[in-house]
């Protein structure tokens, strides 16, 4: 398996950027639509992977706060809006 391409990698991004942002904006349809454009389910998953590692990023830039620290505030608020309490983290 080689290496994918970056023009169709970046593609695969902004499809799923534009699943999201479509979503946000009520186009319920618009986002099925490009979630049906994904040509296979690993370019699906590697699509919004690599679009959640780059917001983490970019969240990180701004905020100077650990990618570690990130991951565990979106946790919480995963664990609220699921009306679930999290579930506890190791202690160190």
């Amino acid at each position: 398996m080689g290496h994918p391409d970056p023009v169709h990698t970046a593609e695969t991004v902004q499809r799923a950027a534009g699943v999201i942002a479509a979503r946000r904006r009520g186009d319920l349809d618009g986002a099925e639509a490009l979630l049906a454009a994904f040509p296979t389910e690993t370019a699906k998953t590697l699509g919004f992977y690599l679009l959640a590692d780059l917001a983490l990023g970019l969240l990180q830039a701004q905020s100077g706060e650990s990618i570690d620290d990130l991951v565990r505030e979106l946790t919480l608020h995963l664990a609220a809006a699921a009306g679930q309490p999290p579930s506890p983290g190791p202690r160190g």
